[in-house]
């Protein structure tokens, strides 16, 4: 998974190797995995803490984006959430990151905030949410 967020995002956004392991493993953490060609194609990385899912990454290698995947991952990780007692789900998207918005309020997730220096000075992160069906 370390491997594949480093060809996702840009040294500012990754997250090292032990950052990584710790959100994995920790207690209420949900990771989904997408294999092609007995290779990592995606993976959804996120937590529960009380009746909130926050999704930690989203990681879909280049060769796989386009296709659905990353809907279907979401999809995903939110079903395993919900069953586990969320009612909402909350992710940060790097403000210029519009390929995410757009993605993310594609699959039902609002804007409800700004999160300042969220990923280092000067680069804020957008809060969206989505309310999970009852």
């Amino acid at each position: 998974m370390h491997a594949l967020d480093l060809v996702c995002f840009e040294p500012v956004f990754q997250f090292s190797r032990g950052a990584m392991r710790a959100f994995a493993e920790a207690p209420g953490a949900v990771t989904v995995l997408a294999e092609a060609d007995e290779q990592l194609a995606g993976f959804c990385l996120a937590q529960l803490e009380e009746r909130t899912g926050y999704v930690v990454t989203l990681d879909v290698a280049p060769a796989y984006r386009r296709r659905g995947l990353a809907r279907r991952l979401m999809a995903e990780v939110e079903s395993k959430l919900h069953s586990a007692g969320a009612a909402q789900m909350d992710l940060h998207v790097f403000t210029s990151n519009e390929e995410a918005v757009r993605f993310y309020e594609s699959i039902g997730y609002a804007r409800v905030g700004v999160a300042k220096n969220f990923y280092a000075q000067n680069l804020n992160a957008l809060l969206y949410r989505k309310t999970l069906p009852a």
